[in-house]
């Protein structure tokens, strides 16, 4: 009995240690399994760093006014933020108008940007009447009327006394003058051939055309020799012209690039700046971009 014991008990002991080690392994294995999982986790989160996108600029500025991205871009963006609704207005407006506008200034070989001196010379109004006098759709003054054969009624005299007889009765009758510059087809072809003079005088030099428009050619010639410079443009010539000049010139710049992205503008995607994001704020994550890939590779 003692040695049938002690067989026993070798053997209790020795299946004991057995299933001791298993259970052991198997510890140790569930331990290094669950390390290894970690320490690969910690190496992943270390290379993931945060990344960024770059989402670049997508204002197109029109072809005639390339080049004056820099200058002009913070001070379209303020404009498009602060006078959303202006632009709106007169986009609209100048649906009636700027096609017209357009044919006519076409027959001189005018840039169309042009166009938008209507809208800010008058807001298309033909009745419009400046405090200096100037008249109708495109703000001409009375000297400028008459140098291209315009009829105009001049300041304080709007209206001519007639005398008539209606039955056996003298009656004077106030006829209104006659002023072309309210005619819309009149006014625009005379406004025509004024630019295509001044872009004669400067040769062609757009943005210095349309300061032309706002503070006559003399003025501008003042400018452009007090910069010393043989050939100098607008952005030479900007800080010697009348501060309304400037603001006319940058204004026209202004509603022509953002009728030329008007889709983005009214949808509020337009992006003037370029902006850095986290990858994660993007509307495509790359991995969504690299499914995409895949499955147009399939």
């Amino acid at each position: 009995m003692t040695r049938s014991n002690n067989g026993f008990g070798k053997y209790t002991a020795a299946l004991v240690l057995c299933i001791a080690g298993i259970a052991y392994n198997a510890t140790a294995g569930s331990f290094t399994d669950s390390t290894k999982k970690k320490t690969q986790l910690a190496a992943l989160n270390k290379k993931a760093k945060v990344e960024y996108s770059t989402i670049p600029s997508n204002v197109l500025f029109p072809e005639s006014l390339n080049g004056n991205e820099e200058e002009t871009l913070e001070y379209i963006e303020k404009f498009a933020t602060n006078r959303r609704a202006y632009i709106i207005r007169t986009y609209n407006r100048g649906q009636k108008f700027f096609p017209k506008v357009t044919g006519i200034f076409q027959k001189y070989n005018l840039p169309a940007e042009l166009k938008v001196l209507i809208a800010l010379e008058s807001a298309f109004n033909g009745n419009a009447i400046s405090k200096a006098g100037a008249v109708g759709y495109w703000q001409i003054m009375d000297e400028v009327a008459r140098e291209y054969g315009l009829k105009y009624a001049t300041k304080g005299k709007a209206a001519e006394k007639k005398i008539i007889t209606k039955k056996g009765k003298k009656i004077t009758k106030s006829i209104p003058l006659r002023d072309d510059r309210k005619n819309f087809n009149k006014s625009t072809y005379a406004a025509a051939r004024y630019l295509k003079d001044r872009g004669r005088n400067l040769d062609n030099d757009l943005l210095l055309m349309v300061a032309s428009y706002n503070c006559g050619v003399g003025n501008v010639w003042d400018a452009m020799a007090k910069t010393g410079k043989s050939n100098p443009g607008f952005w030479d010539v900007k800080p010697y012209l009348p501060a309304e000049t400037r603001a006319y010139v940058m204004n026209f710049i202004t509603l022509n690039v953002i009728f030329h992205n008007y889709e983005k503008f009214i949808n509020n995607s337009l992006n003037f700046m370029p902006v850095k994001v986290k990858l994660e704020d993007t509307p495509q994550t790359l991995a969504e971009a690299e499914a995409k890939n895949t499955r147009r590779t399939l």
